[in-house]
C-alpha cells in the first residue's frame, strides 16, 4: 500500500495486488495514509508457495481488476470476516 500511496501521489495510476488474506490490513493501511480511494485488487490466497502455472492463474485472476482500477471503475472488496 505504501508504495501505491507514493505513485498515486505522484500522478501514476496504480493497482495494489494483495492476498485475500490480507485484505483488512491493506485498507487499514490504507485509511492510515489517506487514501481511501485506493481500492485493492484482491487475489487468491497463497501465492509465494506457488508454481510457476499458478502464479500466472493469479496474473490471470488479477488482470480484469487491475483494468478496472485504472479505468475507475473497480468497486471495494468486501473484508473477509
Amino acid at each position: 500500500m505504501h508504495d501505491g500511496f507514493s505513485l498515486e501521489s505522484l500522478g501514476v495510476p496504480t493497482a495494489v495486488i494483495v492476498t485475500s488474506t490480507f485484505v483488512h490490513e491493506a485498507k487499514v493501511q490504507r485509511a492510515a495514509l489517506g487514501m481511501e480511494g485506493l481500492a485493492p485488487v484482491v487475489i487468491e490466497h497463497p501465492l509465494s508457495s506457488l508454481s510457476e502455472e499458478e502464479i500466472r492463474g493469479r496474473a490471470a485472476q488479477a488482470l480484469a481488476q487491475v483494468v478496472r482500477v485504472w479505468r475507475g471503475t473497480h468497486a471495494d472488496p468486501p473484508t473477509p470476516q
